[in-house]
């Protein structure tokens, strides 16, 4: 977690059995006509939001190609928006499983963390509420479609870029805008992935180089966030990760993924919990000053609504890209 911020988690109480069924009622929302899933499109650009479909073709990637990325959402509270038909009958099953992430891994996690900075154990528990209207936390059925040779050639393989919820200031420009690490939608605390074989996944070591993340069965592959980065005052590194072409024996295959998506509540101003006898020990890399920190629901309403849909330009560093969004200079790993 002080490197890269990235693990495995096994023996999470859901069996195999189980983990099958959830894959299996997750390619439900694939099904459904282009017509019905218009009603169900997310308010993204408008709101912010990922509640409901993300088309396919909606992010520019890179060289004029877009994504072939398609994914439905929920908000932890399920009966919270009317969703697709073929969903419906399997709401009920659904929310366990929300449920099951949250109780009985998530915050389990968060106690670990909490402690690991000498922390009362509820520090980040509190910051994250179940089915709240103040959270925005979102649970995902994902799916990658293969692309065109033509496509991959003009990307160099790459399906998202590099990116992390990392706000690291690399460094302030004389207008004082902070030079942050790219982001997508891990723009909150910790990432749950429940594990699946379709190679595709990458993370960036601290020597930069790329590393596969192994598939593991029945396990959950854990990145952290940027907020979390932020309140752990750097302690915690949010994960620097991209999506890639998956290997030669794979790339006939559409990629499904089972993903839960955990945010603090909207209301949380983003500022290092200083309180920390560890942060007072080892020091605190502030992300701004701390009249500039954003809430969690400013935060994550602009890096949402931004994705995909602004211009890069060639940064400093080879194979780094940077954009600006409200003020912000973002560094894409390419």
């Amino acid at each position: 977690m002080n490197t890269t911020g990235f693990f495995y988690v096994i023996n999470h109480g859901y069996s195999q059995e189980q983990t099958r069924r959830m894959f299996d009622i997750a390619e439900l929302p694939f099904t459904v006509s282009e017509e019905e899933k218009q009603k169900y499109v997310a308010k993204i650009q408008e709101a912010g939001s990922y509640q409901g479909y993300k088309p396919r073709q909606f992010w520019h990637i890179d060289a004029g190609v877009r994504d072939q990325i398609e994914h439905y959402n929920f908000h932890t509270d399920v009966t919270l928006k009317e969703h697709p038909e073929a969903l419906r009958p399997f709401l009920p099953e659904i929310d366990g499983f929300v449920r099951h992430n949250y109780f009985n891994i998530l915050l389990p996690l968060f106690r670990l963390l909490a402690l690991g900075l000498e922390l009362p154990e509820e520090t980040f528990v509190e910051k994250s509420t179940l089915a709240s209207p103040l959270s925005e936390t979102y649970f995902r059925f994902m799916k990658y479609y293969p692309r065109s040779s033509e496509d991959e050639e003009k990307t160099k393989n790459v399906w998202l870029k590099g990116h992390t919820g990392s706000n690291t200031i690399v460094s302030f420009s004389h207008s004082h805008v902070p030079l942050l690490k790219s982001s997508i939608v891990d723009s909150g605390a910790l990432t749950l992935l429940w594990s699946q074989p379709v190679s595709a996944l990458q993370i960036r070591t601290t020597d930069g180089e790329w590393k596969w993340v192994k598939h593991i069965d029945n396990a959950l592959v854990v990145n952290a966030g940027d907020s979390l980065e932020f309140l752990s005052g750097g302690f915690y590194k949010a994960t620097i990760h991209r999506v890639h072409q998956p290997p030669p024996d794979q790339r006939n295959l559409t990629r499904l993924g089972v993903f839960y998506f955990s945010l603090f509540d909207d209301d949380v101003k983003l500022l290092p919990l200083v309180r920390s006898p560890v942060l007072q020990r080892v020091g605190i890399t502030r992300r701004m000053d701390d009249e500039l920190a954003p809430t969690a629901g400013v935060y994550r309403k602009a890096r949402i609504s931004s994705y995909g849909q602004t211009s890069l330009k060639e940064g400093k560093d080879k194979g780094v890209e940077e954009e600006e969004i409200a003020g912000v200079v973002i560094r894409h790993y390419n």
